[in-house]
């Protein structure tokens, strides 16, 4: 499956997410409820996937973990936040040149629409 069907149906379990439970909640709970939605759609998915750093020639375990981890392709990075900022799409960025893929997913489910807080993010390597 490839990275864009894959986002359509994150897209899509996100929105699911939303009209449940609405805005206001802990990113954990958001967190939850999307790997279950994205797991009832045969998806691969894992939850706080260690992401160590690599620095020259050491390995770092400096606790870093990806929120959601879809297919092995597709980063999800959960917010409940009032606003999206420039460091969270860094962070992602970040993450996916760690990790070797191309594309990422900000949610922020503290929105009156949840489409309205879904950005997508492409690591260009």
């Amino acid at each position: 499956m490839i990275e864009n069907e894959i986002s359509s149906k994150i897209i899509g379990a996100a929105i699911e997410v939303h009209k449940q439970l609405g805005p206001g909640l802990l990113e954990s709970s958001y967190e939850v409820c999307l790997a279950y939605e994205l797991s009832k759609l045969n998806l691969n998915v894992s939850t706080q996937v260690a992401l160590p750093v690599v620095y020259k020639d050491i390995k770092l375990e400096a606790g870093y973990r990806i929120d959601i981890l879809v297919e092995n392709k597709v980063i999800i990075e959960v917010k409940a936040v009032d606003k999206l900022a420039d460091i969270h799409t860094a962070q992602l960025l970040t993450y996916l040149r760690l990790r070797g893929l191309r594309l990422g997913m900000l949610i922020n489910f503290n929105e009156v629409k949840v489409i309205d807080g879904i950005k997508r993010i492409l690591n260009g390597y």
